[in-house]
């Protein structure tokens, strides 16, 4: 049976993700003054991360765990889905937190 608990995370995660993306749009700070940038910049960042993510996961110090609000899918064993769209957010927030701060140095 279809549960829409099981997707109440990875919906969340995505809907603070166009949160961010609103707030960038409306203040110009990374995606939509410097697309290409931004996009190799979060790209990078959840690389790595993932890369911490199997390296911790292979050292058994990080582990799925359960929950009835995330979908179940794994990206690789121990790395559901949900992780990868955490590790977008986590970097896109870092990055608007910075270019909001790097702005206002600049005026």
């Amino acid at each position: 049976m279809f549960d829409l608990t099981n997707y109440l995370y990875l919906s969340l995660l995505l809907i603070s993700i166009l949160g961010l993306a609103g707030i960038d749009k409306q203040k110009r700070l990374a995606l939509f003054r410097y697309p290409r940038a931004t996009i190799l910049s979060i790209s990078i960042a959840v690389t790595v991360f993932l890369i911490w993510d199997v390296i911790g996961i292979s050292l058994g110090i990080f582990f799925r765990g359960n929950s009835p609000f995330m979908t179940g899918v794994l990206l690789a064993p121990e790395l559901p889905l949900e992780e990868l769209f955490f590790l977008i957010l986590l970097s896109y927030n870092t990055l608007l937190v910075y270019q909001f701060f790097a702005a206002r140095r600049v005026k």
